[in-house]
């Protein structure tokens, strides 16, 4: 399978999401609140995509996003752009597991979300991601991406009280959303986005030991959950193979980024020969910033030709990451997978909410700065 020079040629990436401006927040706020027009806001929202792309380019990324700056959250795609939903009063399935964040306590509102159910058979009610792909290939220098949550996170709009009647299953809910799906990746392609990263935390909720321990057996096991989660991926990544075998997939993987909290924990080692032999993504971009995530070994079960970007820069926090700590990092994974196939990136986005994590503008600047440095020292 032909592969573009472009995917391999990055070693410095970024998973998607940047801090966003205060003054486009309080946009957002005065858009909710009917003091602000729509055409006001998206001219603000292209302002700061530009602002995103130059920083980019100026921190020397290889792949550029918009910083996701037009969503409220890295789940925009679901939870914003599909219609058939109605507001919930509590998480559904796959997103109960507490917020934790070192040194404190997340306050609830911090780590709120607004929760939604399908009601309805759903359907596409915008096109966001597609804005977001004109406006790239318009104003990126180089490679982009459009970063999109997976269908196989179906199973946080799934509730038995709402969504039953129209779909008894989470599994007969994330048919439909993979269809959805498949069919945006192809306007995305016919749009000319030659890059696309899916995010799924369904994976990391299988891994972790408080879920496994109580998880049970049946519907509800992690090799039930873990197949479910492949299958749907898998169909997603087929859709976009037979679109255009010439795009590159990736697949990102983390453990909750949310306000600098995080949610899961756990090895790979669990679900790595299956993730790894199984699910036909160019590139895994890694959650590997603290002893959360486990040790490299895991990595044993990439397949031959495909890459690792190794999320050894935390989005978290501001301390800076030593440069020789990153070069020795890279070295222990490159016991398992050949340099050549190795790159490096923060381990989750800036904001994977709207609010932001606990950064400045500047630390997060420098974060960036530092991927690429990296990115130059370890492989030219």
């Amino acid at each position: 399978m032909t592969r573009p020079r472009a995917a391999a040629a990055v070693r410095a990436e970024h998973v998607g999401s940047l801090l966003r401006p205060p003054d486009l927040l309080a946009a957002r706020a005065a858009h909710r609140g009917g003091r602000l027009p729509g055409t006001t806001l998206a001219e603000l929202e292209d302002h700061a995509a530009l602002e995103a792309v130059a920083l980019q380019r100026d921190a020397g990324v290889g792949v550029f996003t918009d910083g996701e700056v037009r969503r409220d959250s890295w789940m925009a795609s679901l939870r914003e752009s599909i219609g058939g939903m109605v507001p919930t009063t509590h998480l559904t399935g796959g997103q109960t597991a507490p917020w934790h964040r070192a040194g404190a306590d997340p306050l609830p509102e911090e780590t709120s979300v607004e929760t939604v159910a399908a009601a309805q058979k759903v359907w596409r009610k915008d096109n966001r991601t597609l804005t977001e792909a004109r406006f790239l290939r318009a104003h990126a220098p180089g490679p982009f991406k459009v970063t999109m949550i997976s269908a196989s996170m179906g199973t946080t709009v799934w509730h038995p009280e709402v969504s039953k009647a129209v779909y008894p299953t989470p599994a007969d809910l994330i048919a439909d959303l993979v269809d959805l799906q498949v069919a945006e990746t192809a306007e995305l392609i016919d749009a000319g986005t030659r890059w696309i990263q899916l995010d799924s935390l369904g994976y990391t909720r299988v891994i972790d030991p408080a879920f496994r321990a109580s998880a049970g057996e049946g519907a509800n096991s992690p090799a039930t959950l873990l197949g479910r989660t492949l299958a749907a991926d898998a169909a997603i990544v087929a859709g976009i193979r037979r679109k255009d075998p010439s795009v590159t997939i990736g697949m990102h993987i983390c453990r909750g980024n949310n306000r600098s909290a995080w949610m899961l924990e756990g090895s790979y080692e669990p679900i790595a020969e299956r993730l790894f032999g199984e699910l036909g993504v160019d590139r895994f971009l890694l959650e590997y910033d603290t002893e959360r995530a486990g040790g490299f070994a895991p990595l044993r079960f990439i397949p031959a030709g495909r890459l690792v970007v190794l999320g050894l820069v935390s989005s978290k926090v501001a301390r800076l990451e030593s440069l020789d700590d990153l070069k020795r990092r890279v070295e222990e994974a490159a016991r398992y997978v050949a340099p050549e196939y190795l790159a490096i990136s923060p381990q989750c986005g800036f904001a994977s909410t709207s609010a932001g994590n606990l950064l400045t503008a500047d630390e997060q600047r420098r974060k960036l700065e530092l991927v690429a440095m990296a990115a130059r020292q370890i492989w030219g």
